[in-house]
């Protein structure tokens, strides 16, 4: 009996609460954090995660161990929610897109011409909107720690060039699954098309979509350039991601711990938005100068951002019964 009393501890010891180590080990117990995403590692996004794995490591003097799953190998954004609260994955970095279902004011990142540029963006994510929004996931038994870019949103479409609002009147437009967005795409005359992002290429190119919108790491990294014949640089939305961590690895996590977890996600997070917009501008390079692009890039002038700025928030009242009109108001008011 005593024999099986040590076999039961030893056990325990080795599978609870996501580390191991215990007893006269205690000091020497290792954290142990599956961080999964469904980018590739040589994007900012992958890159960041590695930075952070290796990062944290080093602050805690192994005391924290982070093993980074790349392009869904561990689990995709559509059920790591699931997976969080289970703690059978203790960290990731969805898109706002797949918090919308749990928390329906992360619609606001997705209204058009919001934001004045990326550093309005960051004050924004750093400030009290940011936290308001944090506050609201972690009510829902996940952890919200950080925001990375993806990227602000440009048209294209293999149509009329996308320069005016008018413009796009008629076509067909693959949009996320949103309401915002379906509301934005209607205010200019397009037809909204939801479809995954897989589907997207093979739909432009057989004309199931006419346009689209996307980040420039988007369209260049998964060719719509190929199928697109004009760019029109925007910057009319916004993505980006949430990193969060699972509730019940986070209670377990010593106060001491949490404060290094938090400074080298900081850290990353700060590597990860450098490496955005370092990419950004070598896409866009690319762009225009790779003749097998074949694709115009269209920038707009001040006037014909006015002209969409004026249409857009003309219909933000629409957007107050998806998102709180006091997070819209609170934005415009960050200088």
């Amino acid at each position: 009996m005593k024999l099986r009393k040590v076999s039961v501890m030893a056990l325990a010891c080795a599978v609870s609460l996501g580390f191991l180590g215990c007893g006269e080990d205690k000091a020497q117990e290792a954290y142990k954090v599956k961080f999964a995403h469904v980018v590739s590692a040589n994007t900012p996004k992958g890159q960041a995660a590695d930075f952070f794995a290796k990062r944290v490591e080093e602050l805690s003097n192994g005391k924290i161990k982070v093993e980074v799953f790349p392009s869904a190998q561990l689990v995709d954004d559509d059920k790591v929610f699931q997976e969080l609260t289970r703690n059978n994955v203790q960290m990731a970095a969805p898109s706002f897109s797949k918090f919308t279902p749990i928390a329906k004011e992360f619609n606001v990142w997705d209204v058009p011409f919001l934001f004045r540029d990326t550093e309005h963006l960051h004050k924004v994510m750093d400030g009290e909107v940011g936290q308001v929004l944090k506050d609201v996931v972690s009510q829902k038994g996940i952890i919200a720690l950080d925001y990375w870019d993806a990227g602000f949103k440009q048209f294209s479409t293999n149509k009329k060039p996308i320069i005016l609002p008018e413009d796009a009147k008629g076509q067909k437009m693959r949009i996320m699954s949103s309401k915002v967005l379906e509301e934005q795409t209607k205010a200019i005359g397009a037809i909204p098309q939801v479809l995954p992002f897989g589907e997207v290429y093979s739909a432009l190119s057989t004309g199931v979509v006419d346009s689209a919108e996307n980040p420039l790491s988007n369209l260049y990294n998964s060719k719509f350039y190929e199928v697109q014949s004009s760019i029109t640089l925007s910057n009319h939305g916004y993505l980006g991601y949430l990193v969060v961590v699972s509730d019940g690895f986070w209670k377990q996590l010593p106060d001491d711990l949490k404060d290094i977890f938090k400074q080298a996600l900081h850290e990353a997070t700060e590597f990860e938005r450098k490496e955005s917009e370092k990419e950004e501008k070598v896409l866009l390079e690319k762009l225009q100068k790779d003749n097998a692009t074949k694709t115009e890039i269209i920038t707009l002038t001040p006037d014909q951002i006015a002209v969409w700025k004026e249409t857009m928030q003309a219909i933000y009242p629409k957007f107050y019964g998806i998102v709180r009109q006091d997070l819209i108001e609170k934005i415009i008011q960050v200088q």
